[in-house]
C-alpha cells in the first residue's frame, strides 16, 4: 500500500506555499526510512545516484544532489575530466589492468565513462570488449570487486520471476543473456563469461545510444563442464556439472516468460551459448530476440562481403568461398551470404554450392563416414566424387577459392604458401581471418598483405594495426559485429518490434554496406572508420526499422509515415548522449530553480 507524504526535495529549503504543492508517493516500508529534519515537512534524502558525484556539475546540482562537499570544489570541464581518465589508463601497462579501471570507472561515473568510450572509442573498444574480454572472463572471479549484472542459476528454477524483481532499473529495454559454455574462443567458463554480456551491453550504449540504465546483463548459471573451475575455491557460481539440454529448455522457457511479463517489449539477445540454435529456433518467432553470434556475426561479414565482392571484380556466380570453421558461427554467416547471392540472380542450390566448409575432419561431404550435425548438412558437398579432403590445405589447393574464410580460432591456419596462392590465383582475393581474440586469428593482417603483394581485400575478427608499404599505410577492416548489433537492438527498440525477422537482419547488413563514405570507398575499406559507429549505428537502425514495418511486426505508429529524413532525425533524437547529460541536469535544476522563486510570496530556495 503507498502513502502520500510532503517531501521538501532534495533538503532544499522552500517557500511555504511550494511545501504544500509537492508530494511523492512512497510505500509504507520506504516511509520508514524518512526521519524528521529541520522542519517536519522535510524528509531524508535518497542517497545519490553514481552520475550525481559527477565533477563537471555546478555548486547549484551538487547541493541538488547532496554531493556538494563529498567531491572536490573545481568544477570542472569534459576535457579536463577525460585528460585525468587517460592519464590514469595511461599509467597502466596492461590491457586487463586498464579493463579493470574502466569497469570501476562505468559503476562510479557512467555518464564520465561513455563521455571517454564515445570520444576515444577506436581505443577504448578493445579495452571494453574483444580481445580484453577474454582475458578479463578468464580472471572474473579472481577479480571480483562489485556486482555487475544479474545473475539466475538453476536453483531458482520456479521462482526466475522473483530473482528478476530484484533488479533495481524499472525499465529494462534489452537484455544480453549467456550461460556462459562456450565464450569466445576459450570454451567454457560458467559463470566468469559475465564479462560478455556486461562489454557488450556497454557496445550497445556507446554505439547505439541506448540508455545504459534501461540494459540488463544477465548470466546464467547453469553449472559448468569445466572441472578446473569447479575445484577452484574462489570460483563463485555453482560448482556442479553443466545441466541437461532438456533441463536447460525448460529452465529458459521459464525465463523468457519472466522477462516479457516483467518488461513487456524488452529486446532479448542471445551470446555464447555452446549450442546456440535450440533456442533460437524455439523462441525466435514468439518474443523479440537474435543471436549474435549466429545473426550479427552472419550480418556483419556479409556487410564487409558485399563490398568486397563488388571490388574484387568477380561475379557472384563465381565466388567460390572456402570456410575454416563450421560450427554455429560459421554456418551462419555462410547462410547469410547465400541469401546475398540469391537476392542477385542465383538460385538457392546455386548458391549453396558456392561454398565448401572444412571442420576438424576436413571438408564437410556426405559421404565422410561420421554423423554431421544437424546445422552442417546444408552445406555438405557431394560432388566430391568419393575423394575426402581431410586439410585446408588440399581443400584450398582442390577449390582455388575467391574467398577464404576463417572462424576457426586456430591461429596462423591461413599459411604463408596459402595466402601467396591466393594472391596467384586471383587479382583480388577476400580474405577474412576472423576468429577472436587476435591470437587466435588465423592470420595476421601483415601477412595478408605480404604474401598477396598488397592486393588482398582483408577484414579480421580482431584488430590489427595499420602497416606501412610502399609509403603509405594501409589499414585493416575489422569485421566486428558491433557494426550491426547496436543498430539491430536499437531499431528493434525504436520500431518496437514484436519479433527479430531475417528480412531485420539481412536489413542491418545491407544498411552496413551503404554507409561507408565516398572517401573510404576510394581507400578500398570494406567496413566504416570505427570513430563513425554512431552514424552507422542510426543507418543500421534506419534499415531495421524499414524492415520491421514492410514485415508488419512493427508497433510504433508515430513513425510509419516519415520519409528517410525525419526518421533520421527522429532516431538520433532517441539516443543516449552522455556529453549532454550534464547540461540536461543543469536545465532541470535551472528549470526547478525558476519553478520555485515564481511561487507567489517565495523568496526561492537557499542552495
Amino acid at each position: 500500500m503507498q502513502t502520500l507524504r510532503t517531501y521538501s526535495l532534495h533538503r532544499i529549503k522552500l517557500p511555504q506555499a511550494l511545501q504544500k504543492q509537492i508530494t511523492i508517493p512512497i510505500s509504507a516500508k520506504s516511509s520508514q526510512r524518512f526521519v524528521h529534519s529541520r522542519t517536519a515537512m522535510t524528509a531524508a534524502h535518497p542517497p545519490p545516484a553514481t552520475g550525481d558525484y559527477d565533477t563537471s556539475h555546478s555548486t547549484a546540482v551538487r547541493r541538488y544532489n547532496h554531493t556538494y562537499g563529498l567531491v572536490p570544489p573545481a568544477v570542472e570541464s569534459l576535457d579536463i575530466q577525460l585528460s585525468r581518465c587517460l592519464k590514469q589508463l595511461g599509467r597502466r601497462p596492461q590491457s586487463i589492468d586498464k579493463y579493470l579501471y574502466l569497469s570501476g570507472l562505468r559503476n562510479t561515473n557512467v555518464h564520465l565513462f561513455y563521455r571517454l568510450v564515445t570520444q576515444h572509442l577506436k581505443d577504448m573498444a578493445p579495452l571494453i570488449y574483444t580481445p580484453t574480454v577474454g582475458e578479463a572472463c578468464l580472471q572474473w572471479s579472481h577479480n571480483y570487486v562489485q556486482p555487475e549484472g544479474l545473475y539466475i542459476s538453476y536453483a531458482d528454477r520456479g521462482h526466475i520471476a522473483s530473482v528478476l524483481q530484484n533488479w533495481p532499473q524499472p525499465n529494462v529495454e534489452i537484455t544480453v543473456i549467456t550461460d556462459g559454455s562456450r565464450i569466445l574462443g576459450l570454451g567454457d567458463l560458467g559463470i566468469n563469461g559475465m564479462g560478455i554480456p556486461v562489454g557488450k551491453l556497454a557496445l550497445y550504449t556507446a554505439c547505439a545510444g541506448i540508455r545504459p540504465e534501461a540494459t540488463l546483463p544477465l548470466m546464467l548459471d547453469l553449472g559448468t563442464g569445466n572441472k578446473e573451475l569447479r575445484e577452484d575455491p574462489l570460483y563463485m557460481g555453482s560448482k556442479r556439472d553443466k545441466v541437461s539440454a532438456q533441463e536447460e529448455a525448460d529452465f529458459l522457457d521459464e525465463l523468457m516468460v519472466a522477462l516479457t511479463e516483467k518488461w513487456p517489449g524488452i529486446v532479448i539477445q542471445f551470446e555464447d551459448f555452446k549450442n546456440p540454435f535450440p533456442a533460437l529456433e524455439r523462441y525466435g518467432g514468439k518474443y523479440t530476440c537474435f543471436n549474435d553470434d549466429i545473426q550479427g556475426t552472419g550480418a556483419v561479414i556479409l556487410g564487409g562481403i558485399v563490398s568486397a565482392v563488388k571490388q574484387s571484380g568477380v561475379a557472384v556466380k563465381d565466388q567460390k568461398a572456402v570456410f575454416l570453421g563450421a560450427g554455429s558461427a560459421g554456418v551462419g554467416v555462410a547462410k547469410q551470404i547465400v541469401e546475398y547471392f540469391v537476392r542477385e540472380g542465383l538460385t538457392e542450390d546455386e548458391a549453396r554450392r558456392c561454398f565448401w566448409l572444412v571442420d576438424t575432419k576436413g571438408l564437410v561431404t556426405n559421404d565422410r563416414g561420421d554423423k554431421l550435425a544437424e546445422h552442417k548438412v546444408y552445406f555438405s558437398r557431394d560432388d566430391n566424387e568419393g575423394k575426402q579432403y581431410q586439410t585446408l590445405e588440399e581443400v584450398v589447393e582442390h577449390v582455388k577459392p575467391t574467398i577464404l574464410m576463417g572462424l576457426s580460432t586456430i591461429g596462423g591456419a591461413f599459411t604463408p604458401d596459402m595466402l601467396t596462392k591466393m594472391g596467384q590465383w586471383h587479382k583480388r582475393p577476400i580474405i577474412f581471418p576472423l576468429s577472436n581474440p587476435s591470437a587466435n586469428s588465423e592470420c595476421t593482417f601483415e601477412d595478408a598483405i605480404k604474401y598477396t603483394k598488397g592486393r588482398c581485400l582483408f577484414a579480421s575478427g580482431s584488430p590489427f594495426d595499420a602497416i606501412e608499404r610502399n609509403g603509405k599505410f594501409e589499414t585493416p577492416g575489422q569485421g566486428n559485429n558491433m557494426y550491426v548489433f547496436p543498430g539491430i537492438g536499437l531499431g528493434t527498440i525504436l520500431s518496437k518490434a514484436t519479433e527479430v525477422t531475417q528480412s531485420m537482419i539481412y536489413a542491418s547488413a545491407t544498411s552496413l554496406s551503404t554507409s561507408l563514405t565516398t572517401t573510404e570507398i576510394d581507400q578500398g575499406w570494406l567496413y566504416p572508420e570505427i570513430a563513425r559507429i554512431r552514424d552507422v549505428s542510426v543507418v543500421v537502425a534506419m534499415g531495421v526499422v524499414r524492415a520491421a514495418q514492410e514485415a508488419g511486426v512493427d508497433r510504433e505508429q508515430s513513425i510509419k509515415g516519415m520519409g528517410d529524413e525525419e526518421l533520421e532525425k527522429w532516431v538520433r533524437s532517441k539516443m543516449y548522449d552522455p556529453a549532454v547529460e550534464t547540461k540536461r541536469v543543469e536545465e532541470e535544476v535551472q528549470g526547478f530553480m525558476n519553478g520555485v522563486h515564481g511561487v507567489k510570496g517565495g523568496s526561492g530556495p537557499h542552495l
